[in-house]
This record gives C-alpha cells, sequence and structure tokens, in this order.
C-alpha cells in the first residue's frame, strides 16, 4: 500500500489490511503451535457487552488457532450459557469492584501482571488485553502476532512528529510528549509475548501507583502506556484499522 505509513522509524512494520499475506503467516503460526491469550474486564455495567465481545471474538479472533480468553467480571453467572470454537477456551475469573468502577479501571494492568506472573505465563505464549465493549467486525488474524505490540489510536495518530501531551498530568512520572515520531497508542489494545506484556503492565502498574502516592488521582494507564513504548519501542504497530474508536 501506498497511502500510509508501513514502517516506523526504527524499523517496526505497522499493520494495515492489505499489507500481509495471512495464509502464509497461519501456515507458520500452525507449525509453532502456539497458544495465545485474551484478558478482558467486564464489571459493574459492563456486563452487558459480555456476549457481544465473546461472540465475535470466539469467531474473528485468530480463528482456527488455540486462544485462551480470560474474563474478569463481577457477574460470572452471565457467563454460563456462552459457547467457545473447539479450540477456544474461555476462563472466567471472579474479581471484585469497588462502587464507581475506579478502582478495577486503574488497577487493571496491575491484575493482569500478577496474574502472569502466577497464571498466564504457564498457559500461552502471547497475550493480548482487549476492552469489552467492542465487537469484532473482521478477522483478527497471526498477522499481530509478535513480541511487543501497540494499536495506533484511531484519534491521535499524525504520522510526523508533534510535541503534545495527550490527558496527562503534569507532575505525572508519564508526562512525557505523544511521542518521539508522532505515535500515540490506545490502551485498549495491546499485547505481545508473556514476558514482554509483563514487564509492561508491571512498570505501567508502578508508574499509577507512583502516581497516587503523589497525590495524583486522575492518572491513567493509557498515559503510562505511551510512556513505555516511548522508552521501548513496539516491535510492531497495529493500524488504526484493528482499533476504530466510536468518537470517530
Amino acid at each position: 500500500r501506498q497511502d500510509v505509513l508501513v514502517l516506523t522509524p526504527w524499523l517496526a512494520p505497522i499493520v494495515w489490511e492489505g499489507t500481509f499475506s495471512r495464509d502464509i503467516l497461519n501456515a507458520q503460526y500452525v507449525q509453532k503451535n502456539l497458544v495465545t491469550g485474551v484478558v478482558t474486564f467486564a464489571v459493574e455495567k459492563y456486563w452487558f457487552f459480555i456476549e457481544g465481545f465473546m461472540r465475535s471474538a470466539n469467531q474473528y479472533f485468530l480463528a482456527g488457532h488455540q486462544v485462551n480468553f480470560y474474563l474478569f467480571t463481577d457477574n460470572p453467572e452471565k457467563t454460563s450459557h456462552l459457547q467457545m470454537a473447539p479450540e477456544n477456551h474461555l476462563f472466567v475469573i471472579p474479581v471484585q469492584n469497588h462502587p464507581g468502577g475506579q478502582d478495577i479501571s486503574t488497577s487493571r494492568m496491575g491484575i493482569i501482571s500478577t496474574y502472569i506472573h502466577s497464571q498466564f505465563q504457564y498457559e500461552v505464549d502471547y497475550l493480548y488485553s482487549m476492552d469489552i465493549d467492542v465487537q469484532l467486525l473482521a478477522h483478527i488474524g497471526v498477522e499481530i502476532i509478535d513480541a511487543l505490540v501497540g494499536t495506533i489510536s484511531s484519534w491521535q495518530f499524525t504520522p510526523h512528529r508533534e510535541n503534545k501531551s495527550h490527558g496527562m498530568h503534569p507532575k505525572s512520572q508519564a508526562a512525557t510528549p505523544e511521542g518521539e515520531w508522532g505515535f500515540y497508542y490506545t490502551a485498549s489494545f495491546y499485547g505481545g509475548s508473556v514476558s514482554e506484556v509483563y514487564k509492561l503492565t508491571r512498570a505501567c502498574s508502578e508508574g499509577v501507583m507512583e502516581d497516587r502516592e503523589n497525590g495524583i488521582e486522575d492518572s491513567n494507564s493509557e498515559s503510562h502506556l505511551n510512556e513505555y513504548l516511548l522508552q521501548h519501542k513496539p516491535t510492531r504497530l497495529l493500524s488504526p484499522e484493528y482499533y476504530w474508536g466510536a468518537e470517530l
């Protein structure tokens, strides 16, 4: 494709539809006998999205390959009727949320890193975090597989360098420019190898906790995600096609 940027200045591919052969990639992936995990959270009112997300992800996310779905929810009874493809497995992990959802929303990365250490690293090779309030409309295949993967935000993508920040508290440890080359990543879809996702989620969780200790209550994981990916360049970027924000 000539109409989009397909390579970063540090030579990581930017995946757009039409820039890869899924058949070739599928054949290579199958030979490695890999298992990919997906983590998502559905607490309080977000239980409403469980069925739509799981139905579409079961159909479109790495179809035909082994996928473990890890659903953290305070409404596990809402999952009893879900049917999964033979190669997919759903693990429902009960979690308690405090009123307003603040604790879960700001501690997701801490929860993910804890479970990677205790469980996920023994069960999957790659792990991706996705928001529950989406539905997949087309296939997401093994073209997303790499060591450290970020998805370019659909409303912040600027292909040229800019010096501006987005939603970051001025005293936050993550208060840095948008990104060395103008990429701003969404926290709604990211992932990679289990070891790399562990490092990322642990660092971001520690950053949020440090902000809290410094009295910064509006610290958010997306700011810290972008700070981390500025210092640790992703090995693969997914275009905004992979997570198109509703505001557009």
